[in-house]
């Protein structure tokens, strides 16, 4: 199936504007671009469905890392989506859910589907490894130190408490 270029450009355009404005923080711009917000989270299994708990989404998503920013790297198209290939940094200075901030920055490589129906934005799917964002939080965690280990345990505590909450939803 080939795309109209009409709808390529118009799908490129929409895009390019919520990441620009997820940066920018203006979220009421960045959920427009939506008539009904999703986001799936894959590494987490985390969904956020609607406005309010996208929203919220948001709020803790950029508590924890309040410089958080993405880098676009590449964009391609498909027939109901376009993907981009983004970096995504920031510094975790805030709560993460139960997890104590670490003060640690990160910088990961990350995809995201935008699916579309139409020229209609109708879920965000992130995809990145887990792992090398944890490494990096971690990463002053020393387990040759006493206050590292209590920082080390209080972080998978709060992990393990974050998951068990997602699991209920």
């Amino acid at each position: 199936m080939t795309i109209d270029e009409g709808l390529k450009a118009a799908r490129e355009k929409l895009v390019r504007e919520h990441m620009a404005d997820e940066n920018t923080l203006d979220f009421g711009k960045v959920l427009a671009t939506f008539p009904h917000p999703h986001y799936e989270i894959i590494p987490t299994g985390a969904v956020f469905d609607g406005r309010s708990t996208v929203e919220n989404y948001y709020r803790e998503s950029r508590t924890a890392f309040p410089d958080q920013r993405n880098e676009l790297l590449s964009l391609r198209h498909a027939d109901d989506a376009v993907i981009v290939e983004f970096w995504l940094r920031g510094t975790h200075l805030g709560p993460l859910g139960h997890v104590p901030p670490t003060g640690h920055s990160f910088e990961v490589r990350m995809s995201a589907f935008f699916i579309f129906e139409q020229d209609r934005l109708v879920c965000e799917r992130v995809y990145f490894d887990a792992m090398t964002m944890l490494r990096q939080l971690l990463a002053g965690v020393s387990l040759r130190r006493p206050a590292s280990l209590l920082t080390l345990l209080r972080i998978l505590r709060g992990l393990g408490r974050n998951q068990r909450e997602l699991a209920q939803a």
